[in-house]
């Protein structure tokens, strides 16, 4: 390769300078404090999506000693059924001095779950995305977080086999393109219980007698699910132990009296339950009250990660399984032929966007937009019964109702549906049937 005058002039002025220093011995405390912390002055502050249990608080105390940075935790309430204010203790014990813990059951309810619930979303059928649809609110109020602070990092506890990791880093880069991301079960060599509680142990991070052995099972909980996986349930030919389940009964030892209820819709949106209007926090509470004492929600699946791998879960959503039925008992009257079928059309494309990360991704949002518009006239009330698992439709009714009785009566429409009418319609439906087996039947007689 040529090189320019200027840029031998470069080099050799380079070589001249390297030359002329003399090799220094670093002092011993830079010595000391490089081993102590050896990715310090990388980055100056990292926000942590902090739980307070021992795997967040390890990482907290990983990122002290590795990074040398302050480390600002992060504890979002979704509604998990935990008492997060012994999160703030802990994180005070290891020296944090800003500390964060959010009430985001509202929002998280209002416009990520009933936004997904309008698409009537399930993934591969069959999964409701309780552990999906949490990650980019978490995500959004950490990249808050570090704007509102000047933090140059965030960080989280996703392990580098599952989804978790794909959704909080894609909601990272979404919302702030050149924040660095820490990820520690990708880069530390702590990769199994025994080195996590030594280094617990070593550091002075209290051991749950509960953590000491194997765990049964990892969870996950917000108030639209709870989730199992692993360890016991690794072999999809295993069943679950009825002790497992937290939210619900089972459909066995449920009540063997009904419950009723109904539920109205505004736009899409569940409001009130028996008449009585509520939050959408509140009212998804309700719903998972009467559904998990009516053994309602239990789903146990194996499922295609977008990390490529196959994993089983196991699901409790009993309020989310009630508000699915619901919502499409009132859009079944609502809603145009074409238009339903084209919303389920696209709705496994809006599941698997959700599932996979892509919460803040335009093609998500312009799928809202068509789905939101469908929802203008999905306004109504449906009546419910819960009984032994099942939830069952007893009827639905609204104002926008595209039901006729008198068009679909069996009796005398009065005119307004001439039955003749139906022959031509079929001819032309038959038309390029009848085409086509003309010609088959052409071809076989030929030969």
């Amino acid at each position: 390769m040529l090189l320019s005058g200027n840029q031998k002039a470069f080099l050799g002025s380079t070589v001249s300078r390297k030359a002329a220093i003399r090799p220094r011995v670093a002092p011993r405390a830079a010595v000391a404090a490089q081993a102590a912390a050896p990715k310090a002055g990388k980055v100056k502050k990292v926000v942590l999506a902090y739980s307070g249990g021992l795997d967040t608080s390890i990482i907290l105390k990983w990122l002290q000693d590795e990074y040398g940075c302050e480390v600002i935790t992060f504890t979002a309430d979704l509604g998990q059924g935990e008492e997060l204010e012994p999160a703030r203790a802990k994180a005070e014990k290891m020296g944090v001095k800003k500390i964060y813990i959010d009430d985001l059951r509202e929002e998280f309810v209002r416009d990520y779950v009933f936004p997904m619930f309008r698409a009537n979303s399930q993934y591969e059928g069959i999964y409701l995305l309780g552990t999906s649809i949490a990650r980019p609110l978490i995500a959004k109020r950490q990249i808050e977080i570090a704007k509102e602070l000047g933090a140059d990092a965030v960080c989280h506890g996703a392990t580098g086999k599952g989804n978790d990791q794909v959704r909080f880093e894609v909601s990272y880069y979404s919302l702030k393109p050149d924040i660095k991301v820490i990820a520690p079960w990708r880069e530390w060599d702590l990769l199994s219980r025994t080195k996590l509680i030594e280094y617990a142990e070593k550091n002075g991070i209290p051991v749950p007698q509960a953590k000491r052995g194997e765990p049964p099972y990892s969870m996950d909980a917000n108030l639209l699910h709870i989730s199992y996986e692993g360890n016991a349930l690794e072999d999809p030919w295993v069943s679950p132990t009825e002790d497992m389940f937290t939210r619900s009964v089972s459909p066995e030892k449920a009540p063997d009296t009904p419950t009723f209820l109904e539920i109205e819709f505004e736009k899409g949106n569940p409001v009130a339950i028996d008449g009585v209007k509520m939050s959408p926090a509140t009212l998804l509470t309700k719903l998972n009250e009467l559904g998990g004492n009516n053994g309602i929600g239990r789903v146990d699946l194996v499922e295609s990660r977008f990390v490529g791998m196959k994993s089983r879960g196991v699901y409790e959503t009993p309020g989310g399984t009630i508000l699915l039925y619901a919502h499409r008992a009132i859009e079944s009257i609502t809603l145009d032929r074409e238009e339903a079928h084209l919303k389920d059309e696209l709705m496994p494309r809006y599941a698997e966007l959700i599932y996979n990360g892509f919460w803040f991704s335009p093609e998500r949002e312009a799928l809202q937009a068509l789905i939101d518009k469908t929802q203008e006239y999905c306004t109504g009330t449906v009546k419910l019964k819960l009984y032994k698992g099942n939830v069952i439709v007893l009827g639905r009714k609204s104002p926008y109702s595209l039901y006729d009785k008198v068009i679909a009566s069996f009796e005398d429409d009065k005119g307004l549906y001439n039955q003749a009418d139906a022959g031509g319609f079929i001819k032309l439906q038959a038309l390029r049937l009848r085409t086509l087996g003309i010609n088959r039947l052409k071809i076989k007689t030929d030969s």
